[in-house]
């Protein structure tokens, strides 16, 4: 089983389309190289800007739903798990249930964790 890697802040997610997502950490104190790591619910609700799927009929990605898999398993942090690498959930764009987001990069490299 491959490590995977903490998200922090500065975590880079993308809709489908390649827009992006803005990071909005729940809790400051536990960091990695300064940046507050993401946990559960975080990437929730998400607004995302710069989607390029615009069109007639056609709704760009402008929010995050819920996490359909990427938090850790045996970490938490205040009692909420901690997101991974793996992180992935749908966004609101056309088609509905369709278009997922994805990490890109994690945002560090210090820290991995099993799952």
């Amino acid at each position: 089983m491959q490590a995977m890697k903490v998200l922090v802040k500065e975590a880079i997610l993308r809709c489908g389309h390649d827009g992006k997502v803005e990071n909005v950490p729940s809790q400051e104190w536990v960091r990695v190289a300064g940046s507050p790591v993401l946990v559960e619910a975080d990437p929730v609700g998400r607004d995302i800007s710069m989607c390029p799927n615009i069109g007639l009929n056609i709704k760009p990605c402008q929010k995050t739903l819920p996490v359909v898999k990427g938090y850790s398993v045996f970490i938490r942090i205040g009692g909420k798990r901690m997101c991974l690498d793996t992180v992935e959930g749908f966004t609101d764009g056309t088609p509905p249930g369709a278009v997922k987001y994805t990490v890109r990069r994690p945002g560090q490299e210090f820290v991995a964790a099993g799952s």
